[in-house]
């Protein structure tokens, strides 16, 4: 594991903890890989029955994925590839057996929003901000299986809003939306994340597991191809103008090419 997310499995409480509030918890490939690697343990291990992901500090529990390394990209083909890998880690994490919970205390935008998303519940503060910046940002797009994610969570009409208007949604409207389960003031966080934790414990697991899988089933039926959109963002030279843009903190000029 990488000292950028951190792991606890104490008795049938699994936590994994990303660690980089430096950054805003931007996720880096290794934090990818260590975050199947603890998908992988927590399957492993009978004594677990919950498992648990938050950020470090209090600014965010995920703020995407670190944009310093689509510098690196050449064009489509990397395009394509990182959404197949980023998709990959997304679908492990979904097929987790036990239930899972995001407890989101800041910001969860961008991958991090994903990950939220493939999360049975969502647990948030007052603080949390959850949003899809792509649009005035760095100008990529989403796998269908993620577009598809939002759609089932929040549905057609606001998740389309969320991507145009490339804001953020408070915890208020999050909870109203569907995007938060629940709503809790920092001050008891922790307590309702271990009253909840303890409840998910001593209940029925196949009868929870029958419910999470269903709930994939359902949303994944007869699911599109989307490699000619992923195509025709990332091979585009505004995906390109978007990333150095970001990273020399200066205004994105767009063209549509």
């Amino acid at each position: 594991m990488t000292a950028q997310l951190l792991t606890e499995l104490t008795g049938p409480v699994a936590v994994a903890t990303f660690n980089r509030p430096e950054a805003r918890n931007a996720m880096t490939w290794a934090m990818y890989d260590a975050l199947v690697e603890f998908c992988e343990r927590v399957d492993a291990d009978d004594a677990v029955r919950v498992a648990v992901l938050r950020g470090a500090g209090d600014k965010a529990f995920v703020a995407g994925t670190d944009i310093a390394q689509f510098l690196d990209f050449h064009g489509a083909e990397d395009g394509l590839a990182y959404e197949r890998r980023i998709e990959a880690v997304l679908t492990r994490l979904e097929e987790v057996r036990v239930p899972t919970i995001a407890v989101v205390d800041g910001y969860a935008t961008g991958g991090g929003l994903s990950i939220a998303a493939c999360c049975d519940l969502r647990i948030c503060t007052p603080n949390a901000r959850f949003g899809l910046p792509i649009a005035r940002t760095v100008g990529n797009c989403l796998s269908m299986a993620n577009y598809a994610r939002l759609a089932h969570l929040i549905g057609a009409a606001r998740a389309i809003h969320l991507i145009y208007t490339a804001g953020f949604v408070d915890a208020a409207d999050a909870l109203q939306a569907g995007l938060a389960s629940e709503v809790v003031e920092e001050s008891t966080l922790d307590s309702r994340v271990t009253r909840l934790c303890e409840q998910l414990a001593a209940q029925a697991p196949l009868t929870m597991r029958a419910a999470k899988v269903a709930m994939r089933r359902l949303r994944e039926h007869s699911l599109p191809s989307g490699d000619d959109l992923v195509v025709m963002c990332y091979g585009s030279a505004d995906f390109h103008e978007g990333v150095t843009a970001f990273v020399d903190k200066r205004t994105p000029q767009w063209r549509g090419r």
